[in-house]
């Protein structure tokens, strides 16, 4: 159980991180300039944890097996990053815009679920997206 609960624990812990340092960079600096440190300061740490915490093989190894996906996630992580970065710039709560933009992610996440990997599209999950909905709604109403 513990290594099913683990993995979400580091998720909120580091989501929270992420909202608060994300909308703590300067107002002045521009986003993608902050990028360049927080990326530099990642590699380091993901280089260093790997050493750490490698069971086997080398990184060179590891670098074999890549495929598209590591590449692609970089530019949209950078995409991720930036729109956070911009949406606080120009005046979203912290409180707001998180809630927002998962109840919105998740609504699309259903749809590529059915039809990129066939997973089931139920009533329940009909019934979530009305939710979801809804809740955009009365959280961006005044």
């Amino acid at each position: 159980m513990f290594n099913y609960i683990w993995p979400l624990g580091l998720i909120v812990i580091s989501n929270v991180f992420y909202q608060i340092c994300t909308k703590s960079v300067p107002g002045g600096m521009d986003p993608l300039a902050s990028l360049t440190v927080t990326y530099l300061v990642s590699a380091a740490v993901s280089l260093v944890l790997y050493l750490v915490l490698r069971k086997d093989g080398t990184l060179m190894g590891e670098y074999k097996q890549l495929n598209w996906a590591p590449f692609v996630l970089g530019i949209v992580i950078v995409g991720l990053e930036a729109g956070y970065i911009y949406a606080y710039k120009n005046g979203w709560a912290v409180s707001v815009l998180q809630i927002v933009q998962a109840a919105a992610v998740a609504v699309v996440l259903i749809y590529v679920g059915y039809v990129a990997y066939k997973e089931p599209f139920t009533v329940k999950k009909t019934i979530g997206i009305l939710v979801c909905l809804a809740g955009l709604y009365l959280i961006n109403s005044k």
